[in-house]
């Protein structure tokens, strides 16, 4: 397995991945990320500010991609980014992964001098809920600035 930047020739593949993930778990309704404008062209938002913000694909041995997670500004605490779309296709699910990228993508946040991460993520993603949890993640109040309408669990970490 490979972990990297996303390309632009990655945008298809994880707009797949991410909504097959959701809808799996009946969650292809508005209020989720299913249907941001952004979705097909993760690489567009991601890249377009580096000093802030950044996206990480994994890719399998034949260079499938399987997994992906970002961060971005988050605006509803101080110093705070947001975990962004961890998303892993269910053929290496179970095998720790998610745990990887969440670290990879803590250690990024670090590296852009944020102190804090943020996190959203519905009730329906037990095995998500498991990970974060389990990462440092403590449960908080639904803060004022979501996006995400549909979102029922709101999360916050700070970074040592």
């Amino acid at each position: 397995m490979e972990f990297r930047l996303i390309k632009p020739e990655d945008n298809a593949a994880l707009a797949v991945l991410i909504r097959a993930n959701l809808k799996a778990r009946g969650l292809d309704i508005p209020g989720t990320v299913y249907f941001d404008s952004i979705l097909d062209h993760l690489s567009d938002y991601y890249l377009a500010d580096p000093e802030r913000q950044a996206y990480y694909v994994q890719v399998d041995d034949e260079g499938r991609v399987v997994g992906g997670i970002g961060l971005a500004p988050f605006e509803g605490f101080e110093n705070c980014a947001e975990l962004q779309k961890l998303y892993l296709d269910d053929s290496v699910k179970g095998h720790g992964y998610g745990y990887d990228l969440i670290r990879l993508v803590e250690e990024k946040a670090r590296g852009l001098g944020y102190s804090r991460m943020y996190l959203e993520t519905h009730e329906n993603l037990q095995a998500a809920i498991h990970i974060y949890e389990r990462s440092g993640y403590r449960l908080i109040d639904k803060p004022d600035c979501v996006v995400h309408s549909a979102m029922t669990h709101f999360y916050l970490k700070e970074l040592q």
